[in-house]
């Protein structure tokens, strides 16, 4: 029982030997030879490699690690895996495969896709999230203002800035009460439901309370910057039964841990298949054509990783940055029906105002899914048809 690890190595001529050195030292090795370990500790213990196969640049290396060497849970394991290979120039960890009894130990989302679609009412079409822009420095009356205009737009949903912390202008639960009674009045009014993932922040040892208190006080979501806190705090909160809200899991500060060339994580590991083991319910992460961009291939193997049978629900992908109307179709191309379209420059920068920025998106989302082309649509949408004009179309690939 245990897992399966998979690396990128620097290519070597004497890999396998170099991998078997590595398996050794991460399990029950020294570098030093020590007499008295004893051969039933280094049978049950004993780290194992599957397999070595030569690249031009790199090898790609599996090693098995026995669940007796480690605690079920994210930071013994990584420790374990990556802990002392991660000062060696060049060395990747990509991927990590466990076995049943391991896989069990986590608790996958929450909601996942299916839970969410469920509490929106939405099958149909991808999802539209909006950011809240400018409110650094703003009150209450400013943040409530952009919301009442986002939701006559038709979004789904809509998160806090990731750099929007605990203030006096709009404090954290102030902004949870404020959002519950205008979305609320949304619903009575349109029938349309809503999410508002409120950014949850603070000390470690305050997240906890802080978030039961955003369940009593009504908060339908959580936004949380998981590689700040690490994702072992996300999987805490998942868990928390007081807690019980979808979790948008935002992807800030990964860029150092796996977005180095030859070095770190793959994005696939950290904001795919890790987020998704430990309870996001959502995972955002750069798109691969916006101002904040990653490689299509990462980003469409982060989908891969949230989608792909395991067990657990499915976790939402939200490609983020630089989204404007003109870039759903190539979105949808991409990432198909697990998709949350999300904008902020893209809908507050509409040059009718954020409604008619939001109405935009909603118009580009319903062409797309019908295989309708934005030009097309916008004969029966003006604020698609300006946001055509401002930003233009990107043809799908």
């Amino acid at each position: 029982m245990g897992l399966t690890a998979t690396y990128l190595f620097p290519t070597d001529a004497n890999q396998q030997k170099i991998a078997e050195q590595h398996a050794l030292g991460l399990t029950i090795g020294s570098w030093t030879d020590i007499p008295h370990l004893e051969q039933e500790q280094l049978k049950k213990h004993k780290g194992e490699v599957i397999s070595v196969e030569k690249g031009e640049l790199k090898d790609t290396v599996k090693i098995f690690y026995p669940s007796a060497n480690f605690s079920a849970d994210l930071p013994a394991i990584l420790t374990t895996v990556y802990g002392k290979l991660s000062f060696f120039e060049g060395y990747e960890l990509i991927d990590m495969d466990f076995d049943a009894d391991l896989l069990g130990k986590f608790p996958g989302p929450r909601f996942g896709t299916k839970g969410i679609r469920e509490q929106l009412g939405v099958y149909d079409r991808p999802l539209l999230k909006a950011i809240f822009k400018g409110v650094m420095g703003k009150d209450l009356k400013f943040f409530s203002s952009q919301l009442e205009d986002l939701l006559a737009g038709g979004i789904d949903l809509i998160k806090d800035d990731e750099i929007l912390f605990e203030n006096e202008l709009t404090p954290f639960l102030k902004r949870i009460t404020t959002a519950k009674e205008i979305i609320h009045n949304h619903y009575e009014n349109t029938g349309a439901r809503a999410l508002y993932a409120v950014n949850l922040s603070g000390r470690t040892h305050e997240l906890h309370e802080k978030a039961e208190q955003a369940a009593e006080l009504g908060a339908n979501a959580l936004l949380f910057n998981v590689h700040a806190y690490g994702l072992d705090a996300l999987q805490g909160l998942r868990e928390n039964n007081n807690v019980g809200l979808p979790i948008l899991a935002h992807s800030a500060l990964s860029g150092v841990l796996a977005g180095q060339a030859g070095h770190g994580y793959s994005y696939s590991l950290l904001v795919g298949k890790l987020t998704r083991l430990i309870g996001g319910d959502l995972s955002l992460y750069p798109s691969p054509y916006g101002n904040v961009a990653i490689p299509l291939s990462d980003a469409l193997a982060i989908n891969q990783a949230l989608t792909e049978e395991n067990g657990f629900e499915q976790t939402f992908s939200v490609p983020s940055a630089g989204i404007h109307p003109g870039m759903v179709p190539q979105l949808v191309n991409d990432f198909g029906d697990n998709l949350v379209v999300n904008a902020g420059g893209g809908i507050f920068g509409h040059s009718d105002g954020p409604t008619a920025g939001a109405q935009a998106f909603r118009a580009a989302i319903d062409a797309s899914v019908q295989k309708i082309s934005l030009q097309e649509a916008a004969k029966t949408s003006k604020p698609l048809q300006q946001a055509i004009t401002q930003w233009g179309v990107i043809e799908p690939n």
